[in-house]
């Protein structure tokens, strides 16, 4: 994403004296319900399209909106405690961004960020998802209702689990997502919870410490817990905790090679739970979204980020496999050159893999959609019966992604290639 272009220079230049903001005049959003604070001082970009921002918008001095996808849904606040950059991103409807900058990313009705925000592209806030003060996302996907605490650095994660706004998942303040090695790569996305049982919001909350961090990648399952100060290093299963300081050094010569068929692994894992994302959203969000004002295009934007997303962690993977090959500073094996060249196949076959649909689930869950219910409510009151017919379907998907991915890859669960 860029920053401030020169047209959107020249914009806020002859701000002081127009009342119009790149081509659109602040009296048409008026009449659209939209009310600027100090218009003056607000920028709007000229690819801002009026017909996308929703009734009873409230921008606040030092706002500037850019970006032709930029969708801003009924009742959003923009700024209340500093300015706010918006480019390009889907804001669904009552959502509150009180400071920083958003780029590329769509956020569902009632999430809400803290100022000093730094939101980087192809993150997604589902409904009621919230992060306090300066928090920095990328690539963050967080379901329903979970929440982040102040002076966060949460990138490259998935995080589900908690089933309301009184029992949600939450990472305290100060913690870091590690997803950076010495090494260089990148590969290293971490899933706190999954995707076919987190989408029914009925599974325990995860909560991570605070002043604590994970170094990616690690999976975790539901009901998990990390006490404040604690380093994730390794996966935990449903309901364990993780309550000791873990001061082992990771990435070190002596297992590093030992470490990548579980790296792989991991990638593979997060690919497939991104799929059986991307197949919710298609097949099953699809009518609650577009049954309302501006649900379409933010429906779109939503499978856009999903999909950006994926293409990410298939970059990483094949990223991966050359580092292994390159800069192992040891002699290139058959193995290690057989997994580079084995990886785009397999990033390849993952995002190429077809999704097959349960169309009885899918009439099921899809059928409160046409009485007017909304989503939240409708997937809490699905029978037990349905949603178990649901999260088959969707660990379906997932294993066979799982499938298309590994089979390229020798030897990916027996011993370091």
């Amino acid at each position: 994403m860029s920053h401030l272009s020169p047209a959107g220079a020249a914009i806020g230049a002859r701000a002081a004296t127009s009342p119009t903001l790149g081509g659109m005049n602040h009296e048409s959003l008026a009449a659209r319900g939209v009310r600027l604070i100090g218009p003056d001082t607000i920028e709007i970009g000229p690819e801002v399209d009026p017909e996308r921002i929703g009734e009873g918008v409230v921008i606040h001095p030092g706002c500037r909106v850019r970006g032709a996808a930029t969708l801003i849904g009924p009742g959003c606040e923009l700024g209340a405690e500093a300015p706010v950059t918006l480019d390009g991103c889907a804001l669904g409807a009552n959502v509150a961004l009180a400071g920083g900058y958003v780029a590329g990313s769509v956020f569902l009705d009632e999430a809400s960020v803290g100022s000093a925000a730094q939101i980087r592209p192809a993150c997604l806030l589902e409904e009621h998802a919230g992060a306090a003060h300066a928090v920095g996302l990328k690539q963050t996907i967080l379901f329903p209702y979970a929440q982040l605490g102040s002076l966060i650095n949460f990138c490259d994660v998935l995080l589900a689990g908690g089933t309301s706004r009184k029992n949600h998942s939450e990472v305290g303040s100060g913690f870091i997502h590690f997803n950076y090695t010495p090494r260089g790569d990148k590969a290293t996305a971490s899933a706190f919870g999954d995707v076919p049982r987190g989408v029914f919001l009925r599974e325990p909350r995860i909560f991570l410490g605070g002043q604590g961090g994970a170094a990616g990648p690690v999976r975790t399952g539901f009901g998990t817990f990390t006490a404040a100060g604690v380093i994730l290093r390794e996966d935990l299963a449903d309901g364990e905790t993780a309550n000791f300081l873990n001061t082992t050094q990771p990435d070190a010569d002596a297992d590093r090679e030992a470490r990548l068929p579980r790296k792989v692994r991991h990638n593979i894992e997060y690919l497939a739970d991104l799929a059986a994302l991307r197949a919710w959203y298609d097949l099953v969000r699809r009518p609650y979204l577009e049954a309302r004002p501006l649900g379409a295009p933010l429906l779109d934007a939503a499978l856009t980020v999903i999909d950006a997303a994926r293409t990410e962690r298939a970059k990483r993977l094949v990223e991966l496999a050359g580092l292994v090959t390159i800069r192992s500073g040891r002699p290139s094996t058959p193995a290690r050159l057989q997994f580079q060249r084995h990886a785009t196949d397999a990033a390849d076959a993952m995002l190429g893999c077809a999704v097959r649909p349960d169309d009885g689930f899918i009439a099921a869950a899809t059928a409160p959609a046409q009485a007017g219910t909304g989503y939240l409510d409708a997937i809490a009151a699905l029978p037990s019966d349905i949603v178990d017919r649901g999260v088959a379907w969707l660990q379906g998907v997932a294993a066979d992604v799982r499938r298309a991915g590994a089979a390229p890859i020798p030897r990916l669960a027996g011993a370091p290639v």
